[in-house]
């Protein structure tokens, strides 16, 4: 195990004003320019996979991770303001990109095509996240880890990224510096080292369930996920809708349909997730929940998407049997009745499923 023994130093210039302050304070300017302490970290011979660095603000966790980690520390850089995120993102395929974009809670498409300025705190976060994975080496230092965004946000992507790691969508080992303690369960380190009391403790947190309320709502519910939902903003009036709260927020979004000519089967016609719980499986765990209920009452359940998420999802859950996949979408969609506007799936891989239970 590494031990790490590092040397502070600010470099001052010792004005008048200065040196009259530091005589008025008793203030010792050699030893208030200087700090030293040590601390062990996990060596990358050892096997862990994500780590956490937490402390007060100014307590050492840059300079230890330059010391300890050296160029692995993900250095923020501009974006440009006039191109969409997702041509920002290095030389990756589109199917890497999205599904890195996707697996750290960044999942609304409309989001993706959209420069980096007009992206939303929690958005911008999520984009730098998938940046550092993209185009960081093995391991991944991150600085300042949820530290621009709301607590709710923080547990959120925290989740998010230990499921994206975990999952092996990258081979990545990530380290976290924050000054936030209420994201260690969340981010499910394999260690935690505080530098306000400079212990180092081993082994995997679990983070607590999310539980969630689902109650069926009026249509009007809708326009408040509309903006988010990566295909039409319309919905058929006669939709049985369904909201998801998490403490008493709501969260997710979802609309039933009877299938034309087929008694006793309903599809999934439209899912969303807003963009502060993306990350967290919520769209998949509601769609699981609606399918379930519909067996209580004695109907089918089935769904067809487009969504690199929910494919993924579909096609890896035992609850889901996939019952056509077209890889390359269609060629001609149907015209939309009230503008004209054709709606297709050409060019992304659409799968149909029926819920199992």
């Amino acid at each position: 195990m590494p031990r790490v023994d590092v040397v502070s130093q600010c470099p001052l210039h010792r004005s008048f004003r200065v040196e009259q302050v530091a005589g008025m304070f008793d203030v010792p300017l050699e030893e208030k320019l200087q700090r030293r302490f040590q601390a062990e970290v996990p060596g990358l011979d050892e096997p862990w996979q994500i780590g956490l660095v937490v402390g007060p603000s100014g307590s050492g966790k840059s300079t230890l991770a330059r010391a300890a980690f050296g160029s692995a520390l993900y250095q923020p850089r501009r974006w440009p303001s006039d191109r969409a995120v997702i041509d920002c993102l290095g030389d990756h395929s589109i199917r890497l990109i999205t599904r890195v974009l996707t697996s750290v809670g960044l999942s609304s498409p409309p989001a993706w095509l959209r420069p980096y300025a007009t992206l939303s705190n929690g958005e911008r976060f999520r984009c730098d996240l998938a940046d550092a994975l993209l185009n960081g080496g093995e391991l991944v230092v991150f600085d300042e880890f949820t530290s621009v965004v709301d607590r709710t946000v923080a547990r959120v992507a925290s989740a998010a990224v230990a499921k994206t790691l975990r999952r092996g969508v990258l081979r990545r080992r990530f380290v976290a510096l924050s000054c936030h303690y209420d994201i260690r369960l969340w981010l499910e380190p394999d260690w935690v080292l505080d530098l306000a009391t400079g212990q180092l403790v081993r082994g995997r947190l679990r983070r607590p369930p999310v539980e969630l309320q689902v109650f069926r709502c009026q249509v009007a519910a809708w326009k408040l996920f509309a903006p988010h939902h990566y295909l039409s903003r319309s919905l058929h009036r006669a939709a049985r809708c369904y909201m998801a709260l998490w403490q008493g927020e709501p969260v997710a979004f979802a609309a039933l349909l009877g299938a034309i000519g087929r008694r006793g089967l309903r599809r999934i016609s439209r899912v969303v997730v807003l963009p502060d719980y993306q990350g967290l499986g919520v769209g998949s765990r509601l769609c699981e929940t609606l399918g379930e209920l519909n067996r209580r009452e004695g109907y089918r359940t089935t769904i067809t998407t487009g969504h690199p998420a929910m494919v993924a999802y579909l096609a890896r859950s035992p609850r889901w049997k996939v019952r056509s996949v077209r890889r390359t979408g269609s060629h001609w969609g149907r015209f939309g009745r009230a503008k004209g506007v054709r709606s297709t799936s050409w060019g992304r891989a659409v799968v149909s499923a029926e819920y199992v239970g």
